[in-house]
């Protein structure tokens, strides 16, 4: 018996997103074929504007009809501000050797890849369940592509609270006034400031896809960061110390 036209094609999809993946995975040991330019440029304006990263993103759809990246060089540069940030981390917080290895797996296996992968995968499930204009459309979001969203609301988080915050630490700008209301108000609106980028660029990832609906739902976010960082404020809670004792307990 023949199998079904849609067998068939279930079959040529699953087989070429496994080819997509190997080619992905391969390209790593191939520098000469990875874009690193282009990949600096989208880091930049993840930062400066990422709307113009989704711009490129509907552009790569069109082109190569996927909107997952292909080119692994974003998540090789990704590796390498993980571990340069977290070298800074350890200098300024003057953790041993040992601790910095601790830090170092607990940035990128939970912080970016375990919370990545369970970010992603719940919104890829909630999304082509319940998200999409007609239930009836044969149009789904791409895992991978879900993920990728995950990385780029991630990155900016990371210069945000492992970079810009540990450097007013050492410069001793929230520290010298942690007796007052105004270390609440500056380390918590560093929180404030990072919670909303990443909503912000997953709400521009989700956005892009003209056949999910509602994504504005994404920037709901925003306005619960905020009354959290008031709560935060009047209860004496500083997310920037908490953070910074945490990652010590964790160091030793």
């Amino acid at each position: 018996m023949l199998p079904s036209q849609n067998g068939v094609t279930t079959s040529r999809m699953r087989r070429s997103r496994s080819s997509r993946r190997f080619d992905y995975f391969r390209r790593m040991l191939k520098w000469r074929h990875m874009d690193f330019e282009f990949a600096l440029w989208q880091m930049f304006y993840l930062c400066a504007d990422p709307s113009r990263v989704y711009k490129n993103f509907r552009y790569h759809k069109q082109t190569k009809n996927i909107w997952a990246r292909d080119d692994p060089a974003f998540l090789v540069l990704l590796a390498a501000w993980l571990c340069g940030s977290s070298i800074f981390y350890t200098v300024v917080c003057s953790f041993s050797f040992e601790g910095f290895i601790y830090f170092l797996l607990w940035t990128v296996f939970v912080e970016c890849i375990g919370i990545g992968l369970v970010v992603a995968s719940i919104l890829w499930y909630l999304t082509n369940r319940f998200g999409k204009a007609d239930p009836n459309d044969s149009q789904q979001v791409e895992w991978a592509y879900a993920f990728d969203i995950h990385l780029n609301a991630y990155f900016p988080t990371l210069i945000i609270l492992h970079m810009v915050q540990v450097f007013l630490l050492h410069m001793y700008v929230i520290e010298s006034i942690h007796s007052t209301v105004t270390v609440l108000f500056l380390g918590n609106a560093l929180w404030l400031m990072a919670l909303s980028y990443y909503s912000y660029i997953t709400f521009l990832g989700y956005s892009s896809l003209a056949f999910l609906k509602k994504t504005v739902l994404f920037l709901y976010a925003i306005p619960l960061f905020f009354l959290l960082y008031i709560v935060a404020a009047l209860l004496g809670l500083s997310c920037s110390s908490l953070a910074r004792d945490f990652y010590t307990e964790l160091a030793k």
